[in-house]
């Protein structure tokens, strides 16, 4: 099942670089950004740490390499930015099943979704992922002619891994070669399938992502749903490395790649817990061996024999090279082989006793108190003579064949065995296209609009949005980190990698609110230079990376989200913090899903953003004493205006969410913004 190269379909992966001057200047500006930055922080590191205020110092630096780190993997990622041209007409004769993911949306809402499914022009058949099992919502689907999905009661009593269970569960009841998945929300254009089968004429594509558009954003953007800069130049430029990720809707699959996928799966679990089983049994025959070890040399060294079958199957298992029926098999049959030596060793110990008990004593004395009845004499001495031998060790091997027996193949743990969407995390498609990728499947990202979404319309909802993302891309980088995956190239790595690194940045954005107020307000400062040699070499960098983002975002405009990055760093803290105590703890996360209607509630939800609310107030105090200090004479006014500057910087960063705690809602979309 290894994605197979047909040559005839080469022009279905075709890639066009950007015009030759706009990419040039990008890798100009890339280069000059990297190298500046270098040179910057290099000064930090080695001239400028004020080791006596070490604990802002140092955390100072840290974050800016941290945020370094960021610019170069964003200039990597712009490095082979591609505009694709329009791929082959889609193949005639295919078979596709467009997947409605649901669990409690408004009917209405989800039979728009359906509706417009359903109409889409290639042949395909349509389904409702009903999650909820409601049955107004089957009677929907009756109604509008599409097909009906809920779970069965083989998911009772078992995890249900949210959406990707669902879409699981899903692909064991249909055979389409294909599969659009779509959120309730995202309504499709009628060509979406016309537009993209085309690329998978290539039989090494697996996956085609289309742009997440929202129909219902607000003039100006007031909770910044807007994501241009990522459904665009960044994803253009992961395509650039094939490390286009699947964003859980739009997207196309492959369903050959997605049941390769879950057989790889299937087959790495398996072998997990034989390693476990195996690790478990070592133990137990290393505890009989160090027993047996005095008292009966033969059996001890049974035992030895049983343990380097062991280590052989560990050896096997780890290079990979040995089917698991055949590691397996091989275990048993040695394991068996020292079991008949045992079994011999207690058939001649049971000999040698029956030998003892019909050597009947001559003398009165040692006579059995009916030494006329020799049934009975022997009968008590057997039961004496028994009493006083160790335990059979062929406890030892039934430990073993036990532990080896609980490695199930069906996954009894498991509603399925097969699950080809990645169960993971809270969120099914980033670790999903990861895994695709490392077994050899390409991706494609087609930027064009091809379905309709709406966005969160309150802030409430906007941030548990936010949260559920980062802990499910935190989730997946703690638990498969893509630097240790094998299968992909380096460059695909550092695309997941940048992702997930993204979300590290609200503890940078706590130093970096936090400096400029400790030195307004008691005058420490976190580094050893003057204002003026400190602004000569950060100045250049500065300009030069705002240069690369200008011009990588061709046009669209990136202020607002680059203020809500920072602004939202209380939310990235907690998706690190509680994912990572998911994975340590094996604590599961709540899958919550985003609301498609404004919730109710009494006004702005201020204590939604306390952390910040009491970032702002310090910095407009640290302001108010910087600005004493620097008209008293008591202050460095260089370095007291740049950090007046910075804590201004600041709050006009945490001001985005002004706008978007007062935002009463977003205006209805019109049908011809939905078609």
């Amino acid at each position: 099942m290894k994605p197979v190269y047909v040559a005839a379909s080469q022009q279905a992966g075709d890639r066009s670089r950007p015009p030759f001057s706009r990419l040039t200047l990008i890798r100009i500006l890339v280069t000059l950004t990297v190298g500046l930055g270098i040179n910057y922080i290099f000064w930090r590191w080695m001239f400028t740490l004020n080791w006596g205020q070490w604990w802002i110092s140092i955390p100072l630096v840290v974050a800016e390499s941290y945020s370094l780190i960021d610019v170069f993997l964003f200039g990597m990622t712009m490095w082979m930015s591609v505009i694709r041209p329009a791929p082959p007409a889609a193949p005639a004769g295919r078979t596709v099943d467009i997947f409605i993911a649901t669990y409690d949306e408004p009917y209405e809402l989800v039979m728009r979704t359906a509706r417009a499914a359903r109409d889409v022009t290639y042949p395909h058949s349509t389904w409702i992922l009903d999650d909820g099992a409601r049955a107004g919502m089957a009677k929907i689907a009756a109604h509008l002619g599409v097909g009906y999905l809920a779970r069965g009661s083989e998911w009772v009593n078992r995890p249900r891994h949210a959406k990707a269970g669902n879409i699981n569960n899903a692909l064991m009841h249909t055979d389409g070669e294909f599969v659009l998945i779509l959120d309730a929300d995202q309504i499709p254009r009628p060509q979406i399938l016309d537009d993209t089968l085309g690329y998978f004429v290539d039989e090494r594509i697996a996956l085609c992502q289309t742009p997440q558009v929202f129909s219902n954003v607000a003039p100006g953007d007031p909770l910044g749903s807007r994501a241009d800069l990522f459904y665009g130049p960044i994803q253009q430029g992961k395509d650039g490395w094939n490390a286009a990720y699947f964003c859980g809707s739009n997207a196309i699959l492959r369903r050959e790649a997605l049941l390769q996928l879950g057989i790889a799966d299937y087959v790495k679990s398996v072998e997990s817990n034989l390693g476990s089983a195996l690790v478990g049994a070592q133990e137990a025959v290393k505890a009989f061996r160090l027993h047996y070890k005095t008292r009966d040399p033969r059996v001890a060294q049974a035992l030895r024999e049983v343990g380097k079958a062991l280590a052989a199957a560990r050896r096997h298992l780890a290079v990979g090279r040995l089917p698991l029926a055949e590691i397996t098999f091989d275990l048993h049959h040695r394991i068996d082989l020292a079991g008949q030596l045992i079994v011999a060793d207690d058939f001649a110990a049971i000999n040698d006793v029956i030998g003892q008990l019909h050597q009947l004593p001559d003398d009165q004395d040692a006579a059995p108190p009916n030494r006329y009845d020799p049934s009975a004499y022997l009968a008590e001495s057997a039961i004496r003579v028994f009493s006083s031998r160790q335990l059979s060790p062929l406890v030892a091997l039934e430990s073993v064949h036990a532990a080896l027996r609980l490695v199930e193949i069906d996954r009894p743990d498991e509603a399925q065995p097969v699950m080809p969407l990645a169960t993971i995390s809270v969120t099914e498609d980033m670790a999903t296209s990861m895994r695709l990728h490392g077994l050899g499947w390409r991706s494609i990202y087609h930027n064009t609009l091809l379905a309709d979404g709406l966005a969160p319309e309150d802030a409430g909802t906007m941030l548990t949005q936010r949260l559920r993302w980062g802990q499910g891309t935190m989730q997946v980088f703690f638990r498969e980190n893509p630097l240790s995956q094998r299968g992909m190239t380096f460059a695909q790595r550092l695309m997941y990698f940048a992702t997930m690194w993204s979300y590290l940045s609200g503890f940078a954005a706590v130093v970096y609110f936090s400096a400029p107020i400790i030195f307004l307000m008691f005058g420490i400062l976190p580094v050893a230079v003057s204002g003026w040699e400190f602004c000569a070499r950060f100045l250049p960098f500065m300009v030069v990376n705002q240069l690369l983002f200008l011009f990588a975002a061709r046009g669209i405009p990136t202020w607002r989200s680059q203020r809500f990055s920072l602004a939202l760093f209380p939310v990235w803290i907690r998706a690190c913090t509680s994912a990572l105590e998911s994975v340590l703890f094996r604590t599961p996360l709540n899958f919550a899903v985003t609301p498609k209607t404004r919730q109710e509630s009494a006004g702005p939800q201020w204590h939604l953003i306390r952390p910040q609310i009491a970032v702002a107030v310090a910095l407009v105090i640290a302001m108010a004493v910087g600005l004493v200090h620097l008209f008293a004479g008591g202050a460095d006014p260089v370095l007291t205006w740049l950090n007046l500057g910075w804590a201004v910087y600041n709050l006009v960063v945490l001001g985005v969410l002004i706008g978007a705690m007062t935002f009463t809602g977003y205006e209805p979309p019109s049908p011809e913004r939905i078609q």
